[in-house]
């Protein structure tokens, strides 16, 4: 799940105008491909639901590398954390006459019906970290459990199975609600660990909103020794407010999600976030266009698609000297590709 810099209406007029006149530039078919691939210039657009943040900005650029590479005219409606504005571009994208939709996370019960238009109108819809509750749509998420259970599995080596915890939490979304579930799995198996705070906001911009909550909950619980923030804005929000506390030495953060700027805020010395559990979110968002392209050429893929994350730790990104997101795909396989929705026809980018 992260919006820093969220988008102006003139930014974003200038996007998608750019959009609708880019169809000129994917004349040319995919050799080897199946229909409408083999004519090129196949429409196919990406709606999101939040607009800025490292993580979002990777998946988009993911996914326009993969179109790209596929002759896709990928037309990108950026999100404003906006239920409302979502659906009004999901019909948009209908008007338009995509032959799929991919849909980058949002509020579940305000999609579900303009969803259903979609598919009455014979358009492939993908959703990515939010469940539509249609077995019509192909549901790609990360592994949320897998990346809940290694993060809290590091916290309990690092601290025992005995702490007082700050918990960051926003209910209805997918992603957050998946991670949540093996919290409370962690806390029942482990009555040692005392929830003592949980705060948490999506209201842009979301580090420094959770900031504001994280400094009145840190201040009114001085015994928290560990947070769980389950979204990489959440924990830049926590870690800035225990640095203007003076807590940064007793506390550790452990997130989910990774970016270029987390890896340099984990390794600055002294701060309180010690490791987080990722996919790559330019992976992720190649995975999407793979996923609509098979889709959309009749050769649907799983209908859930689960893209396993590795654990990063500060201990890790220091010893391999390890500075950006490229270098950590380079230096972990396992982080730098995915081979969910691949056929021989589709070019594998990342």
């Amino acid at each position: 799940m992260s919006p820093r810099f969220p988008f102006t209406q003139r930014a974003y007029l200038t996007l998608l105008a750019s959009s609708l006149l880019a169809g000129a530039a994917f004349a040319d078919g995919l050799k080897g491909a199946p229909a409408p691939f083999d004519k090129g210039g196949v429409k196919v657009a990406l709606v999101g639901y939040i607009s800025g943040g490292d993580f979002f900005r990777a998946f988009n650029n993911g996914a326009q590398r993969q179109a790209q590479a596929l002759n896709v005219d990928l037309r990108v409606f950026p999100g404003k954390e906006d239920a409302a504005l979502q659906r009004d571009q999901i019909q948009q994208a209908i008007n338009l006459g995509v032959k799929a939709i991919i849909i980058d996370h949002g509020q579940p019960e305000s999609l579900k019906d303009v969803v259903q238009q979609a598919l009455d109108a014979g358009i492939k819809v993908v959703a990515f970290d939010v469940n539509i509750d249609n077995p019509k749509v192909i549901q790609i998420e990360q592994s949320d459990k897998d990346l809940a259970e290694s993060v809290l599995g590091q916290a309990i080596k690092d601290n025992g199975k005995t702490f007082k915890a700050g918990y960051v939490y926003v209910p209805g979304f997918a992603p957050l609600d998946r991670r949540d579930a093996v919290w409370s799995g962690v806390k029942k198996a482990n009555p040692g660990i005392v929830e003592k705070a949980r705060w948490g906001t999506v209201a842009a911009p979301v580090a420094t909103s959770v900031a504001a909550q994280a400094n009145a909950a840190l201040r009114a619980n001085p015994d928290i020794t560990v947070v769980f923030a389950p979204w990489d804005e959440f924990a830049r929000g926590t870690k800035l407010a225990a640095t203007e506390l003076g807590a940064g030495k007793k506390l550790k953060i452990y997130s989910a999600d990774v970016s270029t700027a987390d890896i340099a805020e984990i390794r600055e010395a002294n701060s309180p976030w010690v490791a987080t559990a990722a996919t790559n979110p330019s992976v992720v968002g190649a995975t999407t266009v793979r996923a609509a392209a098979l889709a959309v050429a009749g050769q649907t893929p799983a209908a859930r698609i689960a893209i396993k994350p590795v654990l990063i730790t500060r201990e890790e990104l220091n010893q391999y000297d390890i500075k950006t997101v490229e270098e950590l795909a380079a230096k972990s396989p396992s982080f730098g590709r995915s081979d969910a929705a691949l056929a021989a026809w589709i070019p594998l980018t990342r």
